[in-house]
């Protein structure tokens, strides 16, 4: 018998913070089988204890039960900003969904999932969020605030965004990330979710991640792309035009022919991504359209705990 899929659990569920707090709860509920043992006892009231601080509101029954030292967290407190940066751009909406697919089983789909995923994490630790979008304009900016009439404002927003499809073109994604940087004005974490398919010139691309660093903030990627078919140019060996959905240009060709050179070429883009990305660092995370939350869910958990 088929083994259900978290996701296919949570598939019947069409509201977006239902979806989010569904696999939110579900891999809460297996933190102990991981490094954060502890948090899901507790979840909005603990964090990890730092050398130096004071003892004084130390859990010592958490501390008797996980062989971790926690301490209390007050309603009053706000440990992180975080500001997640959604590219909606027309590269993005790749590929184009049967009827039967669920919407997160293309690029936008899984990223505006995968944001409502992290700001339920943001919301049970009571932390501020923030939402840029961005396509061929900057079409949407929110600061980062905590309240829940807040975050469903910002759940509509993403939830508009899979409702009413782009249609524009070209996307001068390197001005946006320019304009992006220059309204974070206090140190935050900044999450951004792009399948880094730009047409701009590589080393300006890379200043405006850069620039997304300045007062400190701590940066994520997450690349999202389909493996399959844009990494490994997966298709059958039938005649095929392909066309690049920002600049419309058209080519005809059979995938066997030139499979080979294009996997050197995507892995050694993506390569470069990774590499530009350390050397400046900003977190740099691939994630494919097939996977689960899980990697974005930790990968947000571990670099909170070194944000501090």
């Amino acid at each position: 018998m088929k083994v259900e899929s978290q996701l296919d659990k949570v598939a019947r569920f069409q509201h977006l913070e239902l979806l989010a707090n569904q696999i939110v709860e579900g891999f809460i509920s297996g933190m102990h089988k991981s490094p954060f043992h502890g948090f899901s006892a507790e979840f909005a009231e603990h964090k990890l204890y730092n050398v130096g601080e004071s003892t004084r509101h130390i859990d010592w029954k958490l501390f008797a039960k996980t062989d971790r030292l926690y301490t209390k967290r007050f309603e009053e407190e706000t440990n992180l900003r975080c500001h997640i940066v959604l590219d909606n751009s027309l590269s993005m909406h790749y590929p184009a969904l049967q009827s039967n697919q669920n919407f997160y089983e293309n690029k936008i789909g899984f990223s505006v999932l995968a944001s409502a995923v992290v700001m339920h994490l943001l919301k049970k630790q009571r932390d501020a969020v923030g939402l840029s979008i961005f396509s061929d304009a900057y079409d949407y900016y929110a600061p980062e605030k905590g309240s829940d009439r807040y975050h469903r404002m910002i759940l509509s927003q993403l939830e508009s965004v899979l409702e009413h499809p782009k249609v524009a073109q070209s996307t001068n994604t390197v001005a946006l990330l320019h304009q992006i940087a220059e309204k974070m004005h206090r140190r935050s974490m900044i999450i951004l979710f792009t399948d880094m398919f730009q047409s701009e010139d590589e080393e300006k691309l890379f200043e405006a991640l850069q620039h997304l660093r300045h007062n400190k903030h701590k940066v994520i990627l997450f690349h999202v792309v389909d493996r399959k078919k844009e990494l490994e140019f997966d298709f059958d060996n039938t005649p095929k035009k392909y066309i690049d959905v920002e600049t419309g240009e058209e080519v005809a060709l059979f995938s066997d022919n030139v499979q080979e050179v294009y996997k050197k070429e995507a892995e050694s883009y993506f390569n470069k991504i990774a590499l530009t990305c350390a050397q400046n660092r900003i977190r740099y995370v691939s994630v494919d359209v097939g996977d689960d939350f899980e990697k974005i869910m930790l990968t947000y958990l571990v670099e909170k705990q070194k944000f501090g």
